[in-house]
């Protein structure tokens, strides 16, 4: 079992570590800044689209809620009439094209974010290395807005609007760039952003969510029960930060086993054997690579996210 290694243990202040990586942490700011630059100078080519583009991404490394935020946006303009479409990088995958994802891609080959996305999503999805060309994918498909996900640091790929996601307990950690801390470019890039969305506790300015999940589902089945049913579970996360979707089990009531790997595991059938009766409960986004060796007693909670009505239509309004 490949078990977690927190490197949040270190980012969440300076010390030792930080301190003899910090150098490396500058040079990689600073070479952020000098692409960051480089595009917006026209030194280095932007393509622009013929529709209005949603870059939704990080500052930080780790899980913010991203996913859960770029349904809820997609959401919000398909009820505005809007045909959206998501193109994602299709991290951990092994494609290297311009795959149109569906509900029943190998998650092995899009990566589990892409097919996650597929399943919920009201438009298509294009997981691709290069973004523009995935995006350029979508307007052949007919799609009036493209949304590219995890997108903020892929400049070549013009945008309408910068939406950042960040996690409202972390925060930006110690402050410095990887891999001294969490940072993938500087913390001045956060306030320049058009919106601000924090998972929990929102400072002045940005707009706070929630994630809501009060069910199980089955893994690879349709059975639906109330989180409240189980009482001793062995918790698998393998995202950004195990921890919360263990805290958030422990909020329901469940005394939680937990058992964290690393972001984009590739699971396996002996990944989840444990011992005793209990359950085991993951993330929806581990669930779709634990879906060919599904059997009773696997369930995955679906969570969405919760966001005032008001943030939708500024967002609209600025396309």
């Amino acid at each position: 079992m490949r078990v977690l290694r927190d490197p949040w243990r270190h980012w969440a202040e300076r010390g030792p570590w930080s301190r003899i990586l910090g150098p490396v942490g500058a040079l990689y700011c600073g070479v952020a800044t000098l692409r960051r630059t480089l595009y917006a100078a026209g030194v280095l080519r932007v393509h622009a689209l013929a529709v209005p583009v949603v870059v939704v991404g990080n500052v930080t490394v780790g899980g913010t809620g991203k996913t859960p935020f770029v349904l809820w946006l997609c959401e919000q303009l398909a009820l505005e009439g809007r045909r959206p479409g998501i193109v994602l990088r299709g991290y951990g995958g092994r494609n290297r094209d311009v795959l149109c994802v569906e509900a029943t891609t190998d998650a092995g080959l899009a990566g589990d974010e892409a097919v996650l996305l597929a399943r919920r999503a009201p438009g298509p999805v294009v997981a691709s290395r290069d973004r523009v060309a995935g995006a350029q994918a979508l307007v052949a498909q007919g799609c009036d807005v493209v949304i590219a996900d995890d997108g903020l640091q892929h400049y070549r790929l013009a945008r309408t609007v910068e939406i950042g996601v960040l996690d409202g307990t972390r925060r930006f950690g110690n402050g410095l760039c990887l891999p001294a801390g969490p940072l993938r470019e500087r913390e001045a890039r956060w306030r320049n952003l058009d919106f601000r969305v924090t998972q929990g506790r929102a400072d002045a300015g940005e707009w706070p969510m929630g994630l809501e999940g009060q069910q199980a589902q089955a893994v690879g089945g349709d059975a639906r029960v109330a989180l409240a049913t189980f009482k001793r579970v062995h918790a698998v996360a393998g995202i950004g930060h195990p921890q919360r979707f263990f805290r958030a089990l422990e909020q329901s009531g469940i005394e939680v086993i937990p058992h964290p790997f690393a972001d984009h595991h590739r699971f396996t059938e002996q990944d989840l054997m444990f011992a005793g009766p209990e359950p085991v409960v993951m993330t929806e986004k581990d669930a779709v690579k634990c879906e060919r060796f599904a059997r009773p007693g696997l369930w995955y909670v679906p969570v969405r996210a919760a966001l005032d009505d008001e943030l939708a239509r500024r967002i609209i309004s600025r396309l």
